[in-house]
């Protein structure tokens, strides 16, 4: 079942590159934070790489003055999430997560088989927010869609949502 707004972020481990790779728990991550995360089926894949994150780094200084970290979650190791961040320019602080085993995809009921494109389990493509580990709200793409979660509409979303108030 995909989590809902109201829930909570489930609990797993993702991995990034810090000058070596790092274990990234969710609950700590999320803990007392604003959050946007946006999933993506597979770095440097076409829409990945021309369309979404493109959107996020070019926003991520909108997202920072409001307060908000911004995380990029795919199925793929760390290595080819640092790479795919290196070449696309991604700036300091916006976190490129890796969920090499799918784990955190399926914990959030964000999984598609991609078997039939010799991709295996990857994740859909989504945007969530949260505040304090708790979602938001979350918005996933019909298959072969870019829309709900581009940067701009989940910036359009935050703004009209959520008042721009500090955590508690």
């Amino acid at each position: 079942m995909t989590i809902q707004a109201g829930e909570h972020i489930p609990e797993a481990v993702l991995q990034t590159i810090d000058g070596g790779v790092e274990q990234v728990d969710t609950r700590a991550f999320f803990h007392g934070r604003k959050v946007v995360v946006f999933g993506v089926p597979g770095a440097f894949t076409p829409t990945c790489s021309e369309r979404h994150l493109p959107g996020y780094v070019a926003n991520y200084p909108e997202f920072l003055r409001r307060g908000i970290e911004v995380a990029c979650v795919s199925v793929n190791d760390p290595f080819v999430m640092q790479a795919w961040g290196e070449s696309q320019h991604v700036p300091s602080g916006l976190h490129m997560l890796a969920d090499g085993n799918g784990d955190f995809t399926r914990a959030m009921g964000l999984a598609m088989d991609a078997s039939a494109y010799g991709m295996g389990l990857r994740s859909k493509r989504y945007a969530l927010y949260a505040e304090d580990g708790i979602v938001g709200f979350l918005a996933v793409e019909a298959p072969g869609e870019f829309r709900v979660s581009s940067a701009e509409h989940v910036l359009d979303r935050i703004t009209r949502d959520f008042p721009a108030t500090p955590l508690s």
